[in-house]
C-alpha cells in the first residue's frame, strides 16, 4: 500500500481504497492477464443480465452515402434474457449461455457449463466480481468441492478489469443495438450467433498496462480529488467567515 500513502493527510483519506484490497486484488488480476499460469485457462465471467427483446415501431432505415443509418425512437419490448459469458483470455474465445432469469441457480448451472467444456488436466483461473449471486453458499460449497478452480474477485466497482465487459461492449454495438427482436427467442438466437462468429475467428484482448501503471493512476486520482475537496473546504470557511 505504499504507493498510495505519500503523507499522514492522504493515508487517513484513503482508507476506504485500504479497505477494499484496491492494491492486492489490481496487483492478482493483472498479473493474471500479464503472466498466466501454465497448465491453466485464465476465464472472466459476468452476467449481461435483463437484455431487452425490442422491436422499433418502424423499420430501420440503412446506411446509404452521406445519410447514416436511421430508425425510430420508440420501440416495443417482447421481454428480457440475460447472458453469463467466459471469456477466455489467451484465446477471445466465449462460452455464452442465455437464461430467463438472473440467479444463484443459474449461475451455478453455468460454472456446470464450463466445468464440462474445459479439460480435466488443467485448472481454472476465474475473474469475476463482488456481485450478491457469486457469493451464496450454495455457489461457495461448489468451488469448495473443487479444487482446480481459483476465484479472482475484482475490486469493488472496477468492472473495467474484467475483460469479459469489453465483450459485452462489442455484443451491444454490433449485435443488440443495431437488431430488431420481436421475442426472446430471437434476441437469444441473434446473441448465439454473434458468440458462434467471434468464435469462429477469435481474437484476444491484448492488455497492455501494468498493475504499478493502474495504481499511479489511482493515486493521482485520489491525490487530485482530495486536492479539490480541501480548495473546496478552505472556500466555504472563508465565505463563512466573511472574508
Amino acid at each position: 500500500m505504499e504507493s498510495l500513502r505519500p503523507s499522514a493527510a492522504p493515508r487517513r483519506k484513503l482508507q476506504v481504497i485500504e479497505r477494499s484490497f484496491v492494491v492486492e486484488k489490481v496487483r492478482d488480476i493483472v498479473g493474471l492477464y500479464m503472466a498466466p499460469p501454465e497448465h491453466a485457462l485464465v476465464l472472466c465471467v459476468d452476467e449481461k443480465s435483463q437484455i431487452q427483446a425490442l422491436d422499433r415501431t418502424q423499420p430501420v432505415l440503412p446506411m446509404r452515402p452521406g445519410q447514416i443509418e436511421r430508425r425510430s425512437h420508440d420501440y416495443k419490448r417482447h421481454g428480457v434474457t440475460s447472458l453469463f459469458a467466459a471469456l477466455d483470455f489467451a484465446t477471445g474465445r466465449i462460452i455464452g449461455k442465455c437464461y430467463p432469469r438472473h440467479r444463484f441457480t443459474e449461475f451455478r448451472r453455468f460454472l456446470d457449463e464450463i466445468e464440462a467444456a474445459v479439460p480435466e488436466d488443467l485448472d481454472i483461473h476465474l475473474v469475476m466480481d463482488n456481485y450478491a449471486t457469486h457469493k451464496t453458499q450454495p455457489i461457495r460449497n461448489w468451488f469448495a468441492k473443487r479444487p482446480r478452480w481459483h476465484v479472482h474477485l475484482t475490486p469493488t466497482s472496477a468492472c473495467w478489469i474484467n475483460q469479459v465487459e469489453r465483450f459485452f461492449a462489442d455484443l451491444t454495438d454490433k449485435q443488440i443495438r443495431r437488431g430488431v427482436h420481436r421475442s426472446t427467442g430471437e434476441l437469444e438466437a441473434a446473441i448465439h450467433a454473434y458468440i458462434d462468429a467471434v468464435n469462429a475467428d477469435p481474437k484476444p484482448f491484448r492488455w497492455t498496462k501494468s498493475a504499478t501503471d493502474i495504481l499511479a493512476s489511482i493515486e493521482r486520482f485520489c491525490l487530485a480529488t482530495l486536492k479539490t475537496g480541501d480548495q473546496h473546504a478552505k472556500i466555504v470557511r472563508t465565505s463563512e467567515s466573511g472574508h
